[in-house]
């Protein structure tokens, strides 16, 4: 049984978010006049793997005030995207209209929109002006100042042949070979990097753990790793907000075919047949698993894939096996949160070799807000200090920032040596009945205290649809949710009419809590199985109820393997690892106390004088998550309950940093 969280070695971690004045240089390299000033593309590359799947490529390079590429070897940064190379060219051609970026996000601040069902339109749109669209495509300023970029359409998308492997063990092979392959071309010093968000992030670390020799930094954005626990399967609940809609992105995009090559007659019939072969790939699994009233009645296809084991840990990165220098870029309220930190934790380098950047943000807004005062740096600047760092060797002092720069929600922008917070200690907050006499609006308005209560009690909750305007909604649509405004995204009374309130006393000084939450709660369910969703709350005088974190949990998948599992110094769960699996789940007895750990997605916040902690417990949370279907069938959607009692009690183990706050 593993105690505690491993966390990174110490390093005197930078003061400045900003990067202080090493940050402006870095800012000013970018915006400073580019050493080429023209680039030359090789549209469509082919790139045979050594099974014969020749996948296509656009080679971005710099090029003289005539076109002609430069001769000189230079580092070059690799993304591969399953979202076609059409995509990524669209996004370059609209960053390259000369400040159209802030004309665009200038554009909807004009508009009041305070107040309004759409006043998170104008923090969608930050992302336009912190540098991340360009880590998502094609970055110009890199290719400008003396890098190769070249971008690859994966296996079975965009216009290369074969079929889609979702990060499978095939396609890391293929990021392998694409590396060895651009360590060998006439415009390469050997010195490669990979870059990217998402999915590009994602195999950025599998290739990093591969350990392929010219592969020497990664930047990674938003990258996930436990995928079933991130979104596809957080808890054992469907992340049905997202999952739909990006596979059939994903399948829909890849049907695009080459058009030049169909108007010049050089079609590729081998592509036609590959995407025939697989026409949707996932997605009958993904359906089957959302409408089966039985688990006999899945396929083996399904369960591979709705239920932990081999598929899923074939596509996890091998953080333990990363030894080149990482900068790795996540947020709180990203569809990927739960990973974030712990791969960063988990890569064995010194601090400074590995960063940790931690954001408010949503998993599509990536980068908002970076370039502000009192923000890191935009995003394309930190990759361009990275990348001119440890591929061309430049003393800059970007091994010297963070190394772990967080923004601590209800507080801003920190820098630190470690996450979770040096100093944290576990403590027990209790889930009372008792009024806490701030939550009139919710289905019950109980207390969050530190000694155990002597009350006794019963509540219930229904599932119910509120969820679609709440942060969990928010996040669990990869952040889409957030243009219906801040009454869903950043304040939960809406969503609590249809859940149970736990509030504490207000603090009365600035309390901060770092690293895994777990909630234990005594329940009793009137079926043969159900589901939890629960948040974490920082509720301020006005009754703003901010949720910080979240985690969910299908009742009968509640079996915990001890061997992974993470618990605090008094024995009580800080990340309880559920098998979630067919073969462990545990079928309710109606009407019986039944114990459920609970854990959140990590967090780091702080709560300010006269603020209050408030645990929010729902009978689920759509469309964040969905029980499988056999499992939906199983509960009967009927209402849950809470069992409070002293014997048993139901309590929050909560990471505070210093001393007690209750």
């Amino acid at each position: 049984m593993a105690v505690g969280l491993a966390v990174a070695p110490a390093l005197t971690a930078s003061a400045d978010p900003t990067g202080g004045a090493a940050g402006a240089q870095w800012n000013a390299a970018v915006d400073a006049p580019p050493e080429y000033p023209v680039i030359a593309i090789d549209w469509d590359v082919p790139i045979t793997m050594r099974d014969g799947t020749v996948l296509k490529a656009n080679v971005y390079r710099p090029a003289d005030a005539s076109g002609t590429p430069i001769d000189t070897r230079m580092p070059s940064v690799l993304n591969i995207t399953p979202y076609t190379k059409l995509v990524g060219n669209l996004v370059d051609s609209v960053l390259a209209v000369p400040g159209l970026e802030h004309t665009v996000v200038d554009l909807v601040n004009s508009f009041d929109l305070a107040g309004t069902p759409f006043d998170g339109v104008g923090e969608a749109a930050k992302v336009l002006t912190g540098g991340g669209m360009r880590v998502f495509g094609v970055n110009r300023d890199l290719v400008r100042n003396g890098y190769t970029q070249v971008v690859v359409d994966a296996r079975g998308t965009g216009f290369s042949q074969g079929d889609w492997q979702a990060l499978g063990p095939l396609e890391q092979q293929d990021s392998v070979e694409i590396i060895d392959w651009m360590s060998k071309q006439g415009w390469s010093d050997g010195k490669v990097g990979m870059a990217g968000v998402s999915y590009s992030g994602i195999n950025s670390l599998q290739a990093a753990g591969h350990q392929p020799p010219a592969l020497k930094a990664i930047f990674p954005t938003e990258p996930g790793n436990d995928l079933l626990r991130d979104i596809v399967g957080t808890g054992g609940g469907l992340g049905v907000g997202f999952m739909p809609l990006w596979l059939s992105l994903v399948n829909g995009l890849k049907f695009v075919p080459d058009v030049q090559a169909l108007a010049q007659g050089r079609f590729d019939q081998q592509w036609l047949q590959d995407r025939l072969q697989d026409p949707l790939t996932l997605f009958p699994a993904l359906i089957e698993a959302m409408t089966a009233t039985k688990i006999d009645d899945l396929d083996p296809g399904t369960l591979r894939v709705a239920q932990d084991g081999q598929f899923y840990e074939e596509r996890k990165a091998q953080a333990g096996n990363i030894r080149v220098p990482t900068m790795l870029y996540g947020a709180w309220h990203d569809i990927f949160a739960n990973s974030e930190p712990r791969v960063y934790n988990d890569i064995p380098l010194p601090a400074g070799e590995k960063q940790l950047i931690m954001s408010d943000a949503y998993h599509i807004s990536f980068g908002g807000g970076f370039g502000e005062r009192g923000a890191p740096p935009r995003l394309d600047v930190l990759e361009r200090a990275w990348f001119d760092k440890w591929l061309k060797g430049i003393d800059n002092g970007i091994d010297e920032y963070g190394p772990v720069t967080l923004y601590q929600q209800g507080n801003g922008w920190t820098t630190t040596d470690q996450f979770p917070r040096a100093g944290v200690d576990y403590q027990r907050m209790y889930l009372s009945g008792a009024p806490s006499g701030t939550a009139g609006h919710a289905v019950h308005d109980g207390s969050l205290v530190a000694a155990k209560p002597g009350d006794a009690t019963q509540l219930t909750v229904a599932p119910g649809l509120r969820g679609l305007c709440s942060r969990d909604g928010a996040q669990g649509t990869a952040g889409a949710a957030v243009v219906l405004g801040s009454v869903c995204s950043k304040d939960s009374r809406f969503n609590e009419a249809e859940g149970l309130t736990f509030t504490s006393a207000p603090v009365a000084q600035p309390t901060e809590l770092s690293g895994p939450v777990n909630l234990h709660l005594e329940t009793v369910l009137d079926a043969l199985d159900g589901f939890w969703a629960v948040t974490l709350n920082d509720v301020a005088p006005d009754g703003t109820s901010t949720p910080l974190t979240n985690g969910a949990l299908t009742a009968s998948m509640r079996a915990v393997d001890d061997s992974k599992s993470t618990k605090s110094a008094n024995g009580d769960y800080t990340e309880p690892h559920h098998y979630l699996t067919v073969e462990s789940r545990q079928p309710l007895v109606p009407g019986e106390v039944t114990p459920v750990d609970i854990n959140f997605v990590p967090t780091d916040a702080m709560l300010q004088p006269g603020h209050r902690l408030r645990v929010d417990v729902y009978a689920g949370s759509i469309p964040r998550y969905l029980p499988l279907g056999p499992m939906l069938a199983d509960s009967g959607l009927r209402p849950q309950h809470v069992a409070l009692s002293p014997d048993r009690p139901s309590f929050l183990n909560l990471p505070l940093v210093g001393k007690q706050a209750w």
